[in-house]
Parts: C-alpha cells; sequence; structure tokens
C-alpha cells in the first residue's frame, strides 16, 4: 500500500502543468431518481435549498409527490449538504426527520496531454461524500 502512493507520487513529481490539462471526474455511479439532489459549490445555496423544498411540498399538492428526498455531497459540497437539510428541517417545524450517512467515493481523472508526443493519462482518487436522507412526517 505504501509502494502505491510513493509511486504515485512519483508520477505526480513528473508531470508538468504546463504539458497536461487535467480534467476531474465524477462519480461512476450516480443514481438518477427524480428526488435525488446533487448540491455542488457552483449552484446558488437558496435555489438548492428551493429545489429541495419544491419537491417536499409537491408531494402534498400530489405534484411531483417526493414523500423522501436524497441529498447528496460530495467533497466540498458535505458542509453546503449538511446546511440543506438543516435548514429543511428547522423550516418544517419537526415533521421533518433526517438521517445521515458518509462514504468514500472513488473518482478518476484524466490527464490530457497539450502536445502529441505524450500519451494521455488517469489518476485514480478518493474523495468523502455524504447521503442525507430526508422524509416527511405524515399523520
Amino acid at each position: 500500500m505504501a509502494e502505491n502512493r510513493e509511486r504515485c507520487g512519483a508520477v505526480e513529481a513528473e508531470l508538468d502543468p504546463v504539458e497536461y490539462t487535467l480534467r476531474k471526474g465524477l462519480p461512476h455511479h450516480l443514481s438518477r431518481r427524480p428526488n435525488d439532489i446533487y448540491v455542488n459549490m457552483k449552484t446558488d445555496f437558496k435555489a438548492q435549498l428551493a429545489l429541495c423544498q419544491k419537491l417536499l411540498d409537491g408531494g402534498a399538492r400530489g405534484q411531483n409527490s417526493c414523500s423522501e428526498i436524497y441529498i447528496h455531497g460530495l467533497g466540498l459540497a458535505i458542509n453546503r449538504a449538511i446546511s440543506i437539510a438543516l435548514q429543511l428541517q428547522a423550516g418544517s417545524f419537526g415533521s421533518l426527520q433526517v438521517a445521515a450517512n458518509t462514504s468514500t467515493v472513488e473518482l478518476v481523472d484524466e490527464l490530457e496531454p497539450e502536445t502529441d508526443t505524450r500519451e494521455p493519462l488517469t489518476r485514480i482518487r478518493n474523495n468523502s461524500a455524504i447521503h442525507i436522507r430526508s422524509s416527511g412526517l405524515h399523520p
């Protein structure tokens, strides 16, 4: 295990940022359910919160009914995902249950060469993730 890290570090030391362009990859198995919300740092916080609230409220009116939603955050967006879940819970006056699970996700980055003399490379890295299940309590 330590040998792999050393070899990986040696390869990274040889990479010149001028010669390669880094393309960060997404996880391979993203769930595509209508009640899955993927939180990121690029989208406005209020817009993401409003989308989650709309999905939960739509269930009461029969439109896009979701009695529960899953909020997913990866890496830097973990804090934002937690904040959204807590905001939803605070605004529900106790009618929303929140349960969180954490995991480690394997990501594959592509290193594309700037010149034709080099081969494209891939780099595998791990990143932390959180998956928050928010479900409404119906009397």
